[in-house]
């Protein structure tokens, strides 16, 4: 397959909020990837902390106005952009009031994770989807970066798998040193459920907590191959990948130096 467009769906990117390996690979790698001849769309969800007026943050109003219901409760889906200018780059960024009005990322000013991380990854990666079906933008590639985006493989391979935009779409997932403390709850499985969604496709997260190896795996089991972005990741998430025959490619360097070698995997999933 020769790929054209890819969508990246991150966690995190610089100069939104601090550096961190997710941040940088994510400013870099889509410039990277676009300047190699691609076109690209990038998402990352509006965490409280981003400050909206310096980084020149403004609503489409054409794409918000949706409502997605998440564990029988209606959350306004809100969208917006800003551009990183030396990069000829636009972020879309995902909001909501109730998961992304605090003035933190993932955990509070203690280091407490959040106990609604569960319910902000579910609401950011169906946000994603629906604002790409507004955009009626068909990507070749999604590429995800970071575990708040471990549910967009199984979405894209059930619930949005017959849509126009997302028929033939390729996933690549990512694996960083990204591990969070506190599970996902018992109840994380019931909640993903949509049209499209049965009991088979979440059997292997359903009736216990989900801890960082689990959702990682869950990922992984729907995506069409793997990236290793730093030197050091899940020890377990690297036997799956080796135990399943799943596509992969090791660890290559920081963004700029492992570009060419991604952009070229982008062609064999």
């Amino acid at each position: 397959m020769s790929v054209k467009r890819v969508l990246f769906i991150t966690q995190e990117i610089f100069p939104y909020l601090p550096e961190s390996t997710i941040a940088e690979t994510c400013r870099n790698l889509p410039q990277a990837i676009q300047e190699k001849g691609k076109e690209i769309r990038t998402f990352m969800p509006k965490f409280g902390s981003i400050n909206e007026r310096r980084n020149q943050l403004h609503e489409v109003i054409r794409l918000s106005g949706m409502n997605l219901i998440i564990d029988d409760t209606d959350h306004p889906l809100i969208i917006k952009v800003a551009s990183i200018q030396a990069a000829r780059m636009q972020v879309y960024f995902i909001d909501n009031d109730d998961f992304f009005s605090r003035k933190f990322t993932t955990e509070d000013e203690n280091g407490v994770e959040f106990a609604d991380n569960e319910e902000r990854s579910i609401f950011y990666i169906r946000g994603v989807l629906e604002t790409i079906k507004k955009l009626r933008w068909i990507p070749d590639v999604v590429h995800c970066h970071g575990w708040i985006t471990a549910l967009a493989p199984l979405y894209l391979k059930t619930a949005f798998a017959d849509d126009p935009c997302f028929k033939d779409v390729k996933i690549a997932y990512s694996l960083y040193n990204d591990n969070f403390k506190q599970p996902f709850s018992d109840k994380f499985a019931n909640k993903l459920k949509l049209a499209g969604i049965t009991d088979k496709h979440v059997k292997d997260i359903a009736g216990a907590e989900v801890d960082y190896a689990k959702l990682t795996q869950f990922a992984i089991k729907y995506s069409d191959g793997v990236i290793q972005q730093e030197a050091t990741v899940d020890p377990q998430s690297l036997e799956y990948i080796e135990k399943n025959k799943i596509k992969f490619l090791p660890y290559s360097g920081n963004a700029l130096e492992a570009a060419d070698a991604i952009n070229e995997f982008y062609d064999t999933i």
